[in-house]
């Protein structure tokens, strides 16, 4: 019999990278019949997925609120034999509707959510350690009822592992197909460098900024391309001050994740400028390997896993997190040393195909999925039966 499982989130939307086309779309190529409910526009079938709508959300008080319960409801709708959520904010209606359906629940966590509050610049600073602290209770709390839990690196499954025995690693590497496009890059510019993503203060806005004037008056040819939107408070008025033009640092936006290849492809440098905050300094940002299949070489802030992963491979240069003139020597040595940066790029193709491919990785989510739904729930309670 075919397991319907449905896919919940409100933050992100339909089309998310690791959502709809890792997770739903693998799901549906192992034989799974599976619903997504996003944020999305009309209900549709899209890569043999279900869609249901759920409005977009315009405010983060919207999200918080309002987001969780039309999300909780629509799913009480398609009876799955597995709900798997993916946002802190439907914990609450997550463990509600475990109970009610008697199945199991799955929560995929993306984020060191608790870490992650305290660098939230709308939250006021004197309020960001006990919100913390009560998002971490709150989380741990509630992840511990339910049926297993889903991370995306080894140290966060340590942490939920201690609350939740059935929790798994799924690490958010790239698709296959996303890496065959890179096996034969065009033509690329010796002075451009990347970066890949949504761009902040904690993300390393500021320090590029620097290092990049710091760059540009040794080889003033170079020049850093964000593929990626700006979010930052008066981010808008940066842009418009010619701040980044004068640091040689183009805003390309937002783009479709099928194209960043063909971004990647004529680059020459991909950068990790990221603070070491609690949250990024235990990261694996999918970024860092997206690189490393474009045989870019890295240049990354000095910390965790990020770090073990450029020194393992030897693909990349660290720079000491906060330096922009560490970060600027980085990249430097990389424009000047095209041999050198060639080898580490090369290295890094390497490694990606070897041991960082997705479609290894969502094993591990079908194997979790198969021992919950063969354990047996208990239909009035919605807890595992005793054996």
């Amino acid at each position: 019999m075919t397991r319907r499982i449905c896919v919940v989130t409100t933050a992100h939307s339909s089309r998310s990278t690791r959502v709809f086309r890792k997770e739903a779309c693998s799901l549906v190529a192992r034989g799974y019949d599976v619903t997504l409910i996003a944020q999305h526009i009309g209900g549709e079938m899209a890569g043999g997925v279900r869609i249901i709508p759920l409005p977009p959300v315009r405010t983060r008080l919207q999200r918080i609120l309002g987001a969780g319960w039309r999300a909780f409801r629509l799913a009480l709708r398609v009876r799955a034999d597995l709900y798997h959520f993916h946002d802190p904010e439907f914990l609450f209606w997550a463990l509600i509707l475990q109970r009610i359906t008697a199945r199991p629940v799955i929560y995929d966590v993306h984020e060191f959510y608790a870490d992650a509050v305290q660098t939230k610049a709308w939250i006021p600073r004197f309020l960001r350690r006990p919100i913390s602290f009560l998002v971490n209770l709150v989380e741990k709390s509630i992840s511990r009822r339910l049926a297993g839990i889903v991370t995306v690196n080894l140290v966060m499954e340590g942490q939920f592992a201690r609350v939740n025995r059935n929790t798994t690693t799924v690490h958010n590497y790239p698709l296959r197909e996303f890496v065959d496009r890179l096996a034969s890059p065009t033509k690329r510019d010796p002075f451009a460098i990347c970066y890949v993503g949504s761009v902040t203060e904690t993300r390393g806005l500021g320090v590029m900024i620097r290092a990049m004037r710091l760059v540009r008056r040794v080889e003033p040819a170079a020049h850093c391309r964000i593929i990626g939107p700006l979010r930052r408070v008066g981010g808008s008025d940066l842009a418009e001050s010619g701040m980044l033009q004068d640091a040689g640092i183009q805003l390309i936006g937002e783009v479709p994740h099928a194209q960043v290849p063909d971004h990647l492809a004529t680059c020459s440098i991909g950068w990790l400028p990221l603070l070491a905050t609690g949250n990024y300094a235990k990261s694996t940002p999918v970024k860092l390997y997206e690189y490393m299949a474009a045989r870019l070489p890295v240049v990354a802030s000095d910390m965790g896993l990020i770090a073990e992963t450029v020194q393992r491979h030897r693909c990349g240069l660290l720079a000491e997190p906060g330096s922009a003139e560490a970060h600027a020597e980085a990249i430097l040595r990389l424009l000047a040393g095209p041999d050198e940066a060639w080898q580490m790029g090369e290295r890094g193709r390497r490694a990606v195909l070897d041991r960082y491919l997705w479609e290894t990785e969502v094993e591990r989510m079908v194997t979790l999925y198969e021992r919950v739904l063969s354990a047996g729930w208990n239909s009035v309670a919605g807890r595992r039966k005793r054996t």
